[in-house]
Parts: structure tokens; C-alpha cells; sequence
């Protein structure tokens, strides 16, 4: 059954239905991610016709770290779908919205192990078969450390795009990652310095990544900066991305930056502000995934130190919020 279908089907409504009553709320605010907003008019309809008053937020949601709190503070209780929960903040209600894919597609990956000890990591979607994918490598006479669930990552083997402390755990110097994009990986791999496979469940592809490419532009970004006269140092008003004593610490380092409070980090609200160089304290992905979209540089919080002679090139860390 896919995710759509069963996270909307009678019986996961009326399990949602029974915890939004236990949770003595009346009228409720539902969240969803991009890929799942479709589905928002069925879930409010079903739980219409239960006498729950709801209530869709329309705005971006990026993870469990972008609550809607202003709806929340309108409503008896926010429902947030997709993803698990990154702090159990009172008056949220996380629904997990697994995706299944055959076990048998991680033979594409085979080739490419060098080891038959590796660490197993994934996203949220596909945690709850982390089980049947250790059970099947072994099949294939490959054995899989996970890591345990943490406070930010709760699901076994889970990893986030700003915590890949799952994968540090493993300790394995080969690790395969199961699930779409590329981004995690090379996250795995700068936080690791393990040898990474990536697994795209869905297209049945593998390949083993490789980093040093991502760095060598990270690099360009650095000298760019140094140059900068004007540098904004982006805060995210975010629930799970405010970071306001890491942004005050690396304002501290340039007469040039001032802090920037923002909701949403987009091209357009860089390009209006017109500072020289950013430096994101919001969601790590910002700074790695969307740089060819802004206008000005946008460094991590450890490639600022770089530029600032604080850090050495050689300490050179990937960004994670922990």
C-alpha cells in the first residue's frame, strides 16, 4: 500500500480521530510537508465529518523543525505529518508517514561494497525498514551496524539533513545510505569520512559518492568571502532552527556582520537585503543545496571561521544542528 493511501485510509483516520480526542482537542491545525499537501483536503474532510473543526496550513514546511506555531497558538492541537518528532513539544501530534520500497532493490548496491561489515543509515521515511534491510543484506552475507534512535533522530538508523550523528555511530569505515538525493550522503561522508554508497530505493540506482567536488566549490566560496565588506549573518525564526547563540558567537567575529532575523530564506529576500555574504545558522541544507539559487555567497558556520582565520581548512566540519 503506499504512504498516501494508508495514511488516509478509514483505519489511520480513525486511529488519528481517537488521539486528537484523547488529546481533548476540538479544533486542530494540520501541517504537511511539500510532497504530502495534496492529501490535506482528504485528511481535513475525514476529520470534518468526525465533528473536528481543522484548519490547513498553507505555508512551506521543510521538517519536524518548522512547526507552525502561530496555528498552533489558534488551535487545540497541531498535527504535523511526515516526519518524527525532533523535541515532543507540548500540543503537537507527530504523524510518522512511512514509505515502503522492496528489500530486493538493494541488490544495485551490492557491486559497489568493498566491505561486508558497512553502517546502514536512512531518512525517516524508510526507518521502519531498517530492519528488513539489515535482515536481507545478511542474506547477501553483508552485516550492518545501526545506530539507536537519539533526541533528534529517534528512529533507528535515521539521519537528518543537519544530524548525521546516526552514521558517526556506527563507527564503520563503509557506510550505505537507502534513500533519494544525494545531499545525505555526502553529508555522511564529511561527517564521517567514511566510504559512502548511496541506494535510491525508488529508481533502483546506487552509486558510491564522492565529496571532494561539493568541497573544492565550498572552497571558492570561502576566498569570495573574505573579501565581503557586508555580511549577514541569517537567523531563522524557525521553531527547530533558531540558533540564536550560534548567531551572535559568529557575529562577534566580523565588524562587517550583522545579524537577520528571517522566516523564510529565499533568493529574493538575499538579493533585497544586498549584503556582500551570508552565513546561514538555519536549516545546514540552505548553505549546500540551494547556493547556485542565492545571490551572494552563503557560508556554513565552520566555513565563516575558515574565513575569519578562526578555523583551519584542515578542521573543515560539515554544519549539524544538535
Amino acid at each position: 500500500m503506499s504512504p498516501d493511501l494508508e495514511f488516509t485510509s478509514p483505519e489511520a483516520i480513525s486511529d488519528l480521530v481517537r488521539k486528537i480526542r484523547s488529546r481533548n482537542a476540538d479544533r486542530v491545525a494540520l501541517q504537511f510537508p511539500e510532497g504530502l499537501k495534496r492529501k490535506a483536503v482528504a485528511v481535513a474532510r475525514a476529520l470534518d465529518a468526525a465533528g473536528i473543526g481543522v484548519v490547513i496550513s498553507g505555508d512551506p514546511c521543510y521538517g519536524a523543525c518548522d512547526l507552525d506555531l502561530d496555528l498552533l497558538g489558534e488551535t487545540d492541537l497541531l498535527v504535523h505529518f511526515g516526519h518524527a518528532p525532533v523535541d515532543e513539544r507540548e500540543g503537537v501530534l507527530y504523524v510518522h508517514v512511512p514509505h515502503d520500497f522492496d528489500v530486493s532493490v538493494l541488490d544495485a548496491a551490492l557491486p559497489l561494497l568493498e566491505g561486508t561489515e558497512i553502517g546502514l543509515v536512512t531518512t525517516v521515511q524508510h526507518a521502519h525498514l531498517v530492519d528488513a534491510t539489515v535482515s536481507y543484506l545478511q542474506t547477501r552475507g553483508i552485516s550492518c551496524a545501526v545506530a539507536q534512535g537519539s533526541a533528534r533522530t529517534p528512529l533507528p538508523g535515521q539521519i537528518l539533513g543537519c544530524s548525521f550523528e546516526a552514521a558517526r555511530a556506527t563507527g564503520a569505515r563503509e557506510i550505505l545510505f537507502v534513500g533519494t538525493g544525494v545531499f545525505h550522503a555526502l553529508g555522511v561522508q564529511l561527517a564521517t569520512g567514511a566510504r559512502v554508497v548511496a541506494l535510491d530505493p525508488y529508481r533502483g540506482s546506487a552509486e558510491a559518492v564522492d565529496a571532494s567536488r561539493l568541497l573544492r566549490k565550498r572552497h571558492v566560496l570561502i576566498e569570495k568571502a573574505r573579501e565581503a565588506e557586508s555580511i549577514g549573518i541569517l537567523l531563522s525564526k524557525k521553531s527547530g532552527q533558531k540558533r540564536r547563540a550560534l548567531a551572535t558567537r559568529l557575529a562577534a567575529l566580523s565588524d562587517a556582520a550583522f545579524i537577520v532575523a528571517l522566516q523564510e530564506i529565499t533568493p529574493d529576500a538575499l538579493l533585497n537585503l544586498g549584503f556582500d555574504c551570508y552565513v546561514n545558522t538555519a536549516c545546514p541544507r540552505l548553505a549546500y543545496d540551494d547556493q547556485v539559487r542565492f545571490p551572494a555567497p552563503v557560508l556554513s558556520p565552520p566555513e565563516f571561521e575558515i574565513s575569519c582565520g578562526v578555523r583551519s581548512w584542515e578542521d573543515y566540519i560539515i554544519d549539524e544542528i544538535v
